[in-house]
C-alpha cells in the first residue's frame, strides 16, 4: 500500500469513528462523572450546558455523546447500577461480611440519591419506552443475597433472612429520609438494619 493510500485509509477510519479516540472516551467519562455529581447534588433538572461546563467540554461535545437528556440519564443510571452491583465482591474481599454489607449499603444509598436527581426523566423515559427499563430491583436483591450468604457462612450474618425483605427495608429508609436529607439519620438507620441481620447470641 502506498503512503497516499495509507493516509487515505487512516482518514477513512477516523471519519467512521473506528477506533474510538482516547480523547473521545475521556470526554464521555468526564460527562458521565459531571452528570453524576450534578444529579447527586440536586433533585431539580440540571441544565445540560452546566454539565458540559463541569466536564470541561462544550455543549456540542455533550450532544455528540448523548443526543438527548434521556440518553445521558440512561447512561448515568446504567453505569451507577453496574458500579453498585460490582462493588459487592470487592468489599467482601476487603472486609468481613457484615462490615462489607454495611459499606455496600452506603454505596447503594449514594446510588439512590443520584437516582433521585434523575427521577423525573427516568419516569417519563420508562413510561414512553425511550429509556430501557433495567432490572434494578432484581440485581440489587441478588447482590444482597450474595452478601447474606457470605455472612451466613462466616457466622456473622443470619441465614434465615429473605434478601427481598432487606431490599424493602433499605428502600423504606431511603424514601422516608428523602424529605429531611439527613445523612446522619440514614447512617443510623442502616446501622440498625445491619444489627438486625446479625445472629442472636442464643443462636450460638
Amino acid at each position: 500500500m502506498s503512503g497516499t493510500e495509507s493516509t487515505r485509509t487512516g482518514r477513512s477510519a477516523a471519519a467512521s469513528g473506528r477506533p474510538a479516540r482516547a480523547d473521545a472516551r475521556r470526554n464521555r467519562d468526564s460527562l458521565l462523572a459531571a452528570a453524576r455529581d450534578a444529579f447527586a447534588a440536586s433533585s431539580d433538572a440540571v441544565p445540560l450546558d452546566a454539565i458540559a461546563r463541569a466536564a470541561g467540554v462544550g455543549i456540542g461535545t455533550l450532544y455528540r455523546h448523548f443526543p438527548t437528556r434521556e440518553a445521558l440519564v440512561e447512561a448515568v443510571y446504567a453505569a451507577e447500577l453496574d458500579q453498585v452491583v460490582s462493588s459487592a465482591p470487592t468489599l467482601l474481599d476487603e472486609l468481613e461480611p457484615a462490615a462489607a454489607l454495611r459499606a455496600w449499603m452506603s454505596r447503594y444509598a449514594e446510588f439512590f440519591k443520584i437516582k433521585r436527581g434523575m427521577s423525573d426523566t427516568l419516569r417519563a423515559g420508562w413510561a414512553s419506552g425511550s429509556i430501557a427499563t433495567p432490572a434494578t430491583r432484581e440485581r440489587i436483591t441478588a447482590t444482597i443475597a450474595m452478601m447474606l450468604r457470605s455472612g451466613a457462612e462466616a457466622g456473622s450474618l443470619r441465614s434465615d433472612v429473605d434478601p427481598e425483605d432487606v431490599t424493602m427495608m433499605l428502600l423504606g429508609v431511603f424514601l422516608s429520609t428523602t424529605a429531611t436529607d439527613s445523612p446522619d439519620k440514614v447512617d443510623q438507620l442502616l446501622d440498625l438494619i445491619v444489627d438486625a441481620l446479625r445472629p442472636c447470641l442464643s443462636d450460638h
